[in-house]
């Protein structure tokens, strides 16, 4: 790795690092709201939810490029006149 790889990976962590701290202080901060254990369920399957469709629209996204179906679907950019 790179030192500019380094450099934006510790970069980046840190700010990860930092997100996650405010974020917790934040929840800390909410006293009185009290979440049952059926709201934390439901709000991991949507984080879940959420990540796996994502995930799967990025999948088909690089699928359908290195497929070359973009090039089919795309009649006005034909590079042959």
């Amino acid at each position: 790795m790179t030192k500019k790889g380094l450099l934006l990976a510790i970069l980046l962590l840190s700010l990860l690092f930092f997100a996650a701290i405010i974020a917790v202080a934040a929840w800390m901060g909410l006293e009185e709201t009290k979440i049952s254990l059926h709201g934390f369920l439901a709000l991991g399957l949507g984080v879940f939810a959420t990540f796996g469709l994502g995930a799967g629209l990025m999948f088909l996204v690089f699928y359908s490029h290195r497929r070359g179906y973009d090039d089919e679907a795309d009649e006005w950019r034909k590079k042959d006149p």
